[in-house]
């Protein structure tokens, strides 16, 4: 059925809305990290910069501590990324192709630890890290991260295993191929855009977190990016061109990460909600 032109032109309409709405605060960071800093103060703020300066950047970087925090929230994010898709990819499919007595009260249970909020078990795990000798350490940050995005990382590949027809493992099995063989070269091939949507969420999530990383990380050398950004604002004063410098390096990663695998990302997350 075709759409009357005046109905193309309103979708038309409020895709630029919403383009204009996720744009522009990005547009602002961006541009405000290159304003000098009268400009970047100024009463009635400028849509397209009047003045051009790279001063916020090489104070940030030669005077601050933000390239360590960037090294360990790289770290982090990349061991935690790994560590989930390690255990999320042979779970999901023991949960989808393994038949053992608990298999959904326990995959329930995953889903449920997915909705506690943070902050509840916040005390609990810091006492427990506590005993374990883990406070001020990156394993600490690597230990909460992948705990949080394995329920989802679960969740998610666990319906794109259900989209494989079993024919196709059957007969892989019948050439003799063993469970972890049939599931590496036969499986993980199938549900690539599915791992590349788990890939970009677990590192997003703990590129992002904030609540554990401010509490459990005591030496300003192991602080994380969200954590840095608090020792960059001042006391009395807040220093706006380095805060949006900071920022804009902050999304670098989360952007070539996007470029690498975002068509797979994409593609993941549309898969995933239909099946």
């Amino acid at each position: 059925m075709r759409r009357p032109p005046r109905w193309n032109l309103a979708l038309g309409a409020v895709l630029l809305l919403l383009a204009a709405l996720v744009a522009l605060p990005f547009w602002f960071v961006l541009t405000g990290s290159i304003k000098v800093p009268a400009e970047i103060i100024a009463r009635t703020p400028t849509i397209v910069p009047e003045s051009f300066t790279l001063q916020h950047y090489a104070k940030l970087l030669a005077a601050s501590d933000y390239p360590v925090y960037m090294l360990n929230s790289l770290v982090v994010a990349t061991i935690s990324t790994a560590i989930t898709l390690i255990l999320a990819i042979p779970s999901a499919y023991a949960f989808f192709r393994m038949s053992f007595r608990g298999r959904e009260t326990l995959y329930r249970a995953i889903l449920l630890a997915y909705a506690f909020p943070s902050i509840v078990i916040l005390i609990p795990l810091f006492g427990i890290f506590a005993k374990l000798g883990l406070i001020d350490s990156r394993l600490a940050l690597v230990l909460v991260n992948v705990a949080f995005a394995l329920p989802f990382a679960i969740w998610l590949l666990r319906s794109f295993f259900a989209g494989i027809p079993v024919e196709i493992e059957e007969a892989a099995r019948l050439d003799g191929g063993p469970p972890f063989t049939v599931l590496r070269r036969i499986m993980i091939p199938l549900v690539a855009p599915g791992i590349a949507a788990v890939a970009v969420f677990a590192f997003v999530t703990a590129w992002t977190e904030y609540v554990f990383a401010s509490v459990m990380i005591l030496s300003d050398a192991k602080r994380t990016v969200p954590v840095g950004f608090s020792g960059i604002i001042g006391q009395y004063q807040i220093d706006w061109g380095l805060l949006l410098a900071g920022a804009s390096l902050s999304i670098l990663p989360v952007v070539i990460l996007f470029a690498f695998v975002g068509r797979w990302f994409v593609a993941g997350l549309t898969e995933g909600a239909v099946k």
